[in-house]
């Protein structure tokens, strides 16, 4: 069972009809025993940064992310979720995120080289993996490319030890997938981005099946 995080911050019956879908079981929950009956945990989340760390810390949902972590859960961030992954966001700010994987959260706007470019960056990119053996962990076999839906006006820095592949808009490679260890992060919306984005929500569950005691 997957259980998705519920913090009232995030597109949480699309991303639930998309894992319903996919075949996989799943539950919309903020309860602490619930999140660690599960086999892994999806953190959803649109907004603003500051404002979703506040949410997770009332609901003392960062302790129990950080614990089940810990304990080797397999977690997904998704958008939002994925940023509250890293160290810190400087969306609006100074915010604390759950420090799960290094780096933190920058202005597009700010980076951006063409000073007309548009800002959120919303619409499809091609992901550029990184190294052969993360496309063939993505990728269904035989599959070369993978178009995801973007929608953000921040994105992920200082994060090259934790990137698996990025996308580019104009003129900025954007982290599009990040992972160490158990802990993954899309900043795409996977469920937004069609029959590409149920494979690699097909491809997240498939890493956190256990193998069946014969």
């Amino acid at each position: 069972m997957i259980a998705v995080i519920d913090y009232e911050v995030g597109n949480l019956f699309s991303l639930k009809a998309s894992l319903e879908k996919i075949g996989a079981d799943s539950v919309l929950t903020r309860d602490p025993a619930v999140i660690h009956a599960a086999d892994a945990i999806i953190l959803p989340g649109v907004g603003a940064f500051g404002q979703a760390a506040d949410k997770l810390r009332a609901f003392g949902l960062d302790q129990v992310i950080l614990r089940e972590a810990s304990d080797g859960k397999p977690i997904l961030g998704i958008c939002l979720g994925m940023q509250l992954l890293f160290e810190k966001s400087y969306e609006y700010g100074e915010h604390q995120g759950l420090g799960l994987l290094p780096g933190y959260i920058g202005s597009l706007r700010e980076d951006l080289p063409n000073p007309d470019s548009i800002v959120p960056h919303m619409g499809w990119n091609e992901l550029n993996f990184r190294r052969e053996e993360d496309r063939e962990k993505w990728l269904p076999q035989g599959k070369t490319s993978i178009y995801t839906y973007f929608v953000h006006s921040f994105y992920a820095k200082e994060c090259d030890d934790v990137l698996v592949a990025d996308a580019e808009y104009e003129g900025i490679r954007v982290p599009g997938i990040v992972g160490k260890d158990k802990i993954w992060g899309m900043q795409f919306h996977p469920e937004k981005s069609g029959t590409d984005g149920l494979s690699l929500l097909r491809r997240f569950i498939e890493m956190t099946e256990k193998p069946e005691v014969v």
